[in-house]
């Protein structure tokens, strides 16, 4: 495929067919995918293949309570999980409602489910010091993250970038033996999609970039200043 094409057509697939995922094609996905950049080139990724039918529920199983806030936030209109504007849904609340099957399923469902980390010993953490959240350490592993998803749909597979069990992250470390130094960044279900979407929906370019300052004119492919 085109490379635009692979880019414009990568979906998050949720729902698979019993199709196997051979070790061999997904070798060659992550073979590709490796080449993604990370800080300083120190390569701080590990993926752990399960395949087992207990692992993958136990999977599951981590994913539902987060699974069940995001449900009970969204019911409410808000932002589900977000670290600016704190949940005004209670603890009970949370408790009783139900996970939505589409969000732990597809662990099920699929032919394989990579468990992807990164070695927080070598990643550099620029914004560990502001007061917020830490985003910039995912710079040397989210790359490498959706290089999979892109040779994924290149070898006529798909998945999705899961994060509701990384919640539960002792408890991942535990079920499959991760250090803990090394944060789970995705549990990520691959498989053969049961329907291949090729019309994505997307926010045009002008209503995210803007020319110089937060406030300026938006990008436009109308004219080039700088031809």
């Amino acid at each position: 495929m085109e490379l635009y094409d692979v880019m414009r057509t990568t979906f998050a697939a949720r729902e698979f067919t019993d199709a196997p995922l051979p070790d061999t094609a997904l070798f060659k996905i992550l073979d590709n995918a490796r080449f993604a950049p990370s800080g300083g080139n120190r390569q701080g990724t590990r993926v752990i293949v399960v395949r087992e039918r207990k692992t993958r529920e136990a999977l599951a199983a981590l994913a539902k309570p987060a699974a069940k806030r995001y449900a009970a936030q969204v019911k409410v209109g808000e932002n589900p999980w977000n670290t600016i504007d704190p949940t005004s849904v209670d603890a009970e609340t949370i408790e009783r409602t139900e996970a939505p099957p589409f969000l732990t399923e597809s662990f099920l469902q699929e032919a394989v489910v990579l468990a992807v980390c990164v070695d927080l010993k070598v990643v550099a953490s620029m914004d560990q010091d502001l007061e917020r959240v830490g985003v910039v350490s995912g710079a040397s592993i989210y790359p490498f993250v959706w290089n999979i998803l892109l040779a994924a749909r290149h070898e006529g597979y798909g998945g999705t970038i899961t994060t509701l069990a990384v919640a539960q992250e002792p408890k991942l470390q535990e079920l499959l033996g991760i250090p803990q130094h090394f944060a789970v960044c995705a549990i990520m279900p691959l498989g053969k999609p049961v329907k291949q979407l090729t019309r994505l929906k997307r926010n045009p370019v002008a209503s995210f970039t803007m020319l110089e300052h937060w406030n300026g004119k938006p990008l436009t492919e109308a004219r080039d200043d700088h031809a």
